[in-house]
């Protein structure tokens, strides 16, 4: 396999595009519970990217090697459904610029996760930001709101299951990534969990979903065509020729894309507390991911 040509600018261009793709995907999914029930969007929205991906694979004549199959078919199932379904069930309940700052520890996440799976070994200081990352979550999760609530909410708790579900997706991807790029990496995960998708899609159908409204139909195309399969091939490819450690640190701004996106979209009021937490989350997760590991 050849290395991918290096272009910095345009690492950098395509990994904050793909970065904006992913910002939106909770704003989208408030607007699409408008018309559609949470678990629904998850999976009809993983149906609809896979049959796209399906006409990419047949296209560039890609074949899956059995061994992938296993390993591919868990990373679909926590990043075409676990994921949507979860913070679709989140976004019931919480802001989507709430689920934004909590969501943002998901690359430290990651780290950790690989860190345990792979065998890698963090020093003390990855331990450490990510200790540090986890209880600034949680402070912010438990420490009330403009409405005087202390506690954690049900949305909380699906915001914590789905950064879970991602953390383990994304982790398999990339360890899989040596051996097939990030795209078609994507492409097998809808393509392989497709059966489990469609199936779902029927079973969850409502006749109500015929007339859905505008926006939220609009929103659900967004997941589809975005959050699901062209977010991945623009990140994937931004970090291919930009690095990954280099272009991964866009991915911090993907707090703030959301919280903006929150405000802009949806009117939410924005508080000076999630901008102080999200600075704070984002600041820890970058100096997480620059600590060595070995």
């Amino acid at each position: 396999m050849t290395e991918p040509t290096r272009n910095i600018p345009l690492g950098f261009a395509l990994g904050f595009l793909g970065v904006v793709v992913f910002g939106g995907t909770l704003p989208a999914t408030v607007v699409a519970l408008n018309s559609f029930g949470p678990l629904f969007i998850a999976s009809s929205r993983a149906t609809i990217a896979a049959i796209l991906a399906a006409l990419v694979l047949l296209g560039t004549g890609k074949r899956l090697s059995r061994g992938d199959i296993g390993p591919i078919f868990l990373a679909g199932m926590m990043v075409t459904f676990g994921f949507p379904a979860f913070s679709s069930l989140a976004m019931e309940s919480v802001d989507a610029s709430h689920g934004g700052v909590v969501l943002g520890i998901l690359p430290l996440a990651t780290a950790a996760v690989s860190a345990l799976i792979t065998g890698e070994r963090p020093g003390y200081a990855f331990w450490a930001s990510s200790v540090a990352g986890a209880a600034l979550v949680i402070w912010f999760v438990v420490g009330g709101d403009s409405s005087g609530q202390f506690g954690i909410e049900g949305g909380d708790l699906w915001l914590f299951a789905a950064a879970a579900a991602a953390s383990v997706g994304y982790v398999i991807m990339g360890r899989l990534s040596a051996r097939m790029p990030g795209w078609e990496t994507i492409c097998w995960a809808l393509v392989t969990t497709a059966p489990l998708n469609v199936a779902a899609t029927a079973f969850l159908w409502e006749e109500r979903y015929l007339h859905p409204d505008m926006a939220a139909a609009l929103a659900l195309g967004y997941h589809a065509l975005f959050s699901m399969f062209l977010g991945f091939f623009a990140w994937n490819a931004g970090l291919a020729m930009g690095g990954i450690a280099r272009v991964g640190q866009v991915q911090l701004l993907q707090i703030f894309v959301t919280v903006a996106l929150s405000a802009m979209l949806l009117g939410e009021t924005i508080t000076v507390r999630t901008l102080l937490f999200a600075t704070a989350v984002a600041a820890i997760v970058w100096f997480g991911r620059r600590a060595r590991i070995a």
